[in-house]
This record gives C-alpha cells, structure tokens and sequence, in this order.
C-alpha cells in the first residue's frame, strides 16, 4: 500500500465517524420539533422493518409539533406502534389520516442528560478517528518495513495523519457543541 492509499482509506473512515455522529445527534432531541428526531424509528410493515421516513413524509408545521402522513394510510396504526415503542417518549395522535406528535418542552434535568448523551456521542466519534489514526500509522510503519516508502516518507504522512485526525476532531466538537446549545435553549 503506498501513502496515497493509506491517507485515503484513513480520511474515508474518518468521514464515516463523522457522518455516523451527525446521524446520531440527529436522533437527539431538542425543545423544538425536528423531522430528524424520527429518523431511528423504524416500523414493521409489509412483513419488514422498514424505516419511518420510507413509508411516510414527516414534518415540522409548527415549533412544537410533528406531522406524520402515511403514504399508504393502511399503516398508520403500525406507524404508531413503532413511535411508542422507540422510546423517545413521544405520544402520537392518530386522526385515521395522519398522525400528530406534540414536542412538549424539556425540563432542565432532561436537558442535561442529553447535553451527556451528547458527550458520550461525540467522544466514541473520537475514539473512532484516534483509531483510524492509530491503523493508519501502522500502515505507514508496516509500508516503510517492506521499503515500500522511506523513513522521511512515513513521517511526513505520519504527519498528515495527525493533521487530518485534529480537523475530523475539531469537526466533532464543532457539531457536539451546536448540539449542545441546541438542547439547552429554552
């Protein structure tokens, strides 16, 4: 493997992390209503697990409602079912139609739980590059033990290692602390 192949797949998994955080600080939620709080339901319909947002569109008419149109009405008890048993403690309304989900404000203990959960999100992201790092690393030193690359080689993209782990870090903790301040607003 020479440096380019080694940085690539190294950078690569780094955005998966990355993107893995994103998706899951989606799922968290704040004193306001997000579509994206519903993105981790998934129903069992037609015989599969299916996720919500393929068997319906969800939207945010007001601050502090959800709205939930089944494309096919004849699963909207499923589609209920699912919400209440993914623990979000949400309670849907179900008119035969559509179902309405009522956001009701968080308390300040809530909110500090998730501003946790929000921590331990963003440190397993971390802990997920630093280990890309580490893989990386030894890639180089295994390359440079093959003289596949040379030493001054290794330890420049040693250092381009290092460069892209602090970007991907900083990025994480860009996105935990709007998170972060998303859920504390009141």
């Amino acid at each position: 493997m020479n440096v380019d192949d080694i940085m690539l797949d190294a950078e690569e998994r780094m955005d998966k992390a990355l993107s893995h955080l994103k998706t899951n600080l989606a799922g968290i939620r704040t004193g306001r209503a997000a579509p994206g709080l519903l993105d981790s339901v998934r129903v069992t319909a037609y015989g599969s697990q299916t996720p919500l947002k393929q068997l319906a569109s969800v939207g945010a008419p007001e601050p502090q409602q959800l709205v939930i149109r089944p494309f096919d009405t004849s699963i909207i008890k499923d589609i209920e079912k699912a919400i209440v048993a993914s623990e979000l403690g949400l309670n849907p309304q179900n008119d035969g139609r559509i179902i309405r989900i009522n956001i009701p404000p968080l308390s300040t203990d809530t909110r500090k739980k998730l501003v946790a959960r929000i921590k331990e999100l963003s440190e397993e992201a971390r802990i997920s590059i630093r280990n890309v790092r580490r893989d990386a690393n030894k890639a180089l030193e295994t390359a440079e033990k093959e003289k596949t690359i040379s030493e001054d080689d290794r330890d420049k993209a040693k250092e381009d290692v290092q460069e892209l782990t602090k970007k991907f870090e900083d990025s994480v903790g860009e996105l935990a602390k709007a998170r972060e301040a998303d859920v504390m607003e009141q």
